[in-house]
This record gives structure tokens, C-alpha cells and sequence, in this order.
């Protein structure tokens, strides 16, 4: 099946063509490496996996309720809008509200590989060439999961977010090499790595907690990875060179906020123009997306600050987006467990996996005893 003949909302059937500049570089330097980015490649090499051996596929799906969580989660539950839909229609509210979801990560996955490959290409150390290729790899392996779980589990797909579109069509088109890390690895990775890391903590299905859980195992490497590269850089620039970066990630936070919003999901169902403005007014006061929203910044902030990007303005744009106290947040903590879980996940499931064959053999053995 075509994805096309997934999306809800028609998308277009040519490529979107991003007009890219800057150089390609390359390095006479081969043996000369930073310690610390060469063990973050050699741990990118190291953790390679299969998506189609390390994710059981067998694992069924609800469509009308993909992560097992309550309605409460949804904006407009208990509103005067909810209580006039059918059953059949708070299900597709359901569908609609997971599957953008999930397509949004899907395309900020293609963008992501296309990204590190460009930073392949034109960042001028050999060892952030040698990691951003682990990185492609890990981009395509995550876009190629989404794909499927929404093929194969949802059903429905959604074309690329505007304001997620509008942030990669201004990363990927300025020439300085910097610019993929700051508006990919820090800002979209960052904002994903966070909204992985709520969904995978409050989803109760199997299936979705695997693939959130291990893709966030590799997106907390890059994020270490940007992080790196930017801090060593950023220390040399001009003040007027930082407050571009600063005026770029200013701009990169909004959009990334409003693209929170979803309101092609719920164009989609076929709302009337009143009952879409409703919903909107509900998502912009839910509590719960409220916090949600909050949460999805704990991974840009301290980042942000981490790599020299700390003026009173960009603390101002922060304050005013209400997610300045993220600034405290311990990355390397939030990366160790994200490993941790990741891998003990593995564990659980290859037990039982151990336990069933263990098992089977028990029962072969007893059957072939009784017959004999």
C-alpha cells in the first residue's frame, strides 16, 4: 500500500525540494580525534539494531486507542463538544489524535537523516563526520519504524506539520555548518526526545513503549552529539555570531510550540469551521497540554544553556513560553535512563522469550515420556 492512500489530508505527490548551500568539506586530518566524540562513535557503532529482529511486530494494536491511555489526555474530553460525538467519533478523534502524532515523528526522522548526512558533509572535523554517519543510519532505521507502525498498526498517516516544515526548510538552507546541529540536533531532536519520553513513560502497550524506548536510546546519543560539537564551537564566536544563533533558536521554540497545536488533526475529521475553533480553544487550555507542552522543552533548555546560548533575551523567550525552569534539568541524567530502560526492556522481553522456550521444550519432552 502507498502511504499516500493513508494520509487524511491530500499530500503532494512530488518531492519537496529544500534548495541547500554551504560547502562540502574535507579533512586531510585522519588520526587526530576529540576522546569524547570518538567513544560517542564508537557507542553509535555498537548500538545498531534490526528494527524488524529487536521490535516484536506481532504485538497487536487498538487504532482507536494506540498508546492504552485514558481520555482525560484528550483537549476537548468532558467539553460540551465531546459530549455531542458519538461513539464512533470520539474514536476517530482517538485515531486522528495518534496518528499525527506519529506521522510527525515519521517525517522529523526523514529530516533528521537528511540533516546528519548533510552535517556528514560539510562540519569540518573528521571524528563529528565519523559519528553523523552512525547517525544517518540511526535516522533511516527510526524512520523506517514509524512507517510501518503506522502502515501496519494505525492505518492513517498525516503530511508534514507546517511549522515543523518551515524549521527544517531553514536548517537545511543555511550555508553555516552549524546550523543542522543547532536547528536538529538541539531543537527538533530535542522537542522529539522529551515528547518520546512522556509517551513512552504513559503508554501501557507493549509495541509503542519498544519502539519510543529504543529509538530514544540513539536520539539521546545525538543530542550528546550536537551538544559537543556546538559547546567547543560556540565558545569563539563574536557576540553578533551568538545572538544569530540565539535569534534562530528563539524563532525554532515558537515554531516548535504552535506545531504542538495539531489543528490539521482536527480539520481532518470533517468538524464544522465553529466546532474546529472550539477545539482549538480547548487544546490551548488544557491543563494537561499545558504541562505536556512544558515538558517537551525539558530536553531543549538545558541544552541550550549548556552549549553558551544564554543571553537575558533567549532567558526572557523562555520565561515567556513558561518553560525557563527546565534550564535545571540534568541531561546526562535524563540520557542514563533512557539507556537504562532501553535495556531493560531487552532483558524483560528475552526472559519471557527464554522462559516460553523452556517451556515448550518441558512439554515436548513430557508428551514424548507419556507416549513412550
Amino acid at each position: 500500500m502507498s502511504t499516500h492512500d493513508l494520509y487524511t489530508i491530500p499530500a503532494s505527490l512530488a518531492t519537496w525540494d529544500v534548495e541547500m548551500s554551504g560547502a562540502s568539506r574535507f579533512t586531510w586530518e585522519y588520526d587526530d580525534g576529540r576522546d569524547r566524540m570518538l567513544a560517542l562513535y564508537q557507542k553509535g557503532k555498537d548500538k545498531q539494531w534490526d528494527s524488524t529482529k529487536r521490535i516484536d511486530w506481532s504485538l497487536e494494536v487498538d487504532p482507536y486507542n494506540v498508546l492504552g491511555i485514558p481520555d482525560q489526555t484528550i483537549a476537548i474530553y468532558d467539553t460540551p463538544l465531546w459530549h455531542r460525538m458519538s461513539p464512533e467519533m470520539r474514536n476517530e478523534v482517538r485515531r486522528h489524535g495518534a496518528a499525527w502524532q506519529f506521522s510527525q515523528f515519521l517525517h522529523g526522522e526523514q529530516g533528521a537523516m537528511i540533516c546528519s548526512a548533510k552535517i556528514v558533509e560539510s562540519v569540518p572535523d573528521l571524528d563529528s563526520k565519523f559519528y553523523a554517519a552512525t547517525q544517518t543510519m540511526d535516522e533511516a532505521r527510526h524512520a523506517e519504524t514509524y512507517a510501518r507502525f503506522l502502515q501496519e498498526k494505525v492505518g492513517l498517516a498525516f503530511p508534514i506539520n507546517e511549522h515543523l516544515k518551515a524549521l527544517l526548510d531553514s536548517t537545511l538552507s543555511d550555508s553555516r555548518w552549524d546550523m543542522p546541529y543547532l536547528g536538529m540536533q538541539v531543537l527538533i531532536e530535542g522537542l522529539a526526545l522529551a515528547a518520546f519520553g512522556v509517551m513512552r513513560d504513559i503508554t501501557t502497550q507493549p509495541l509503542p513503549k519498544q519502539i519510543l524506548a529504543y529509538v530514544m536510546q540513539d536520539e539521546a546519543r545525538h543530542v550528546a552529539f550536537g551538544r559537543m560539537a556546538l559547546r567547543d564551537y560556540y565558545k569563539n564566536l563574536s557576540d553578533s555570531e551568538l545572538r544569530e544563533r540565539e535569534d534562530f533558536v528563539i524563532e525554532g521554540c515558537y515554531l516548535m510550540r504552535d506545531r504542538l497545536r495539531g489543528q490539521e488533526s482536527w480539520e481532518s475529521l470533517g468538524l464544522s469551521k465553529t466546532e474546529v475553533a472550539e477545539a482549538m480553544t480547548a487544546v490551548d487550555n488544557s491543563e494537561y497540554l499545558r504541562l505536556f507542552r512544558s515538558l517537551l522543552f525539558s530536553r531543549i533548555v538545558p541544552c541550550v544553556k549548556d552549549i553558551g546560548l544564554w543571553s537575558p533575551r533567549l532567558q526572557q523567550a523562555y520565561a515567556d513560553m513558561g518553560v525557563l525552569e527546565m534550564a535545571g534539568q540534568s541531561l546526562e541524567a535524563l540520557m542514563k535512563q533512557d539507556e537504562d530502560i532501553a535495556d531493560r526492556l531487552d532483558r524483560e522481553r528475552f526472559a519471557a522469550e527464554e522462559a516460553e522456550r523452556a517451556e515448550e521444550v518441558a512439554e515436548t519432552i513430557a508428551t514424548g515420556a507419556a507416549e513412550a
